[in-house]
């Protein structure tokens, strides 16, 4: 298994001013997250304050996997964020 780095930025459908939970979807998003299989996100979470991105830290078997995966988010098919996935080497630390 690789990991791999996906960082979440605000797409074009994210409503400024509003909160997180406040924007369009909340709730599928959080559900379809939520419903991702034990071990493939091993980090994740807003950065900055919630102010313009997200970084998740996923373990799969190549990249195809991690779009496989994610592309199905309703908040990525409706705009309101957009993804960048990049390979990573984990060079201090460990994750499961």
């Amino acid at each position: 298994m690789a990991h791999f780095l996906v960082q979440s930025y605000h797409g074009p459908a994210w409503v400024e001013g509003r909160a997180m939970r406040d924007q369009p979807g909340w709730p599928e998003h959080r559900d379809f997250m939520n419903s991702l299989p034990d071990g493939f996100v091993l980090l994740g979470g807003p950065v900055d304050g919630h102010r313009s991105r997200a970084m998740l830290v996923v373990s799969a078997v190549d990249s195809a996997e991690v779009r496989r995966r994610l592309d199905p988010d309703p908040w990525l098919r409706s705009g309101v964020l957009v993804q960048v996935i990049e390979t990573w080497e984990l060079l201090i630390g460990s994750l499961p």
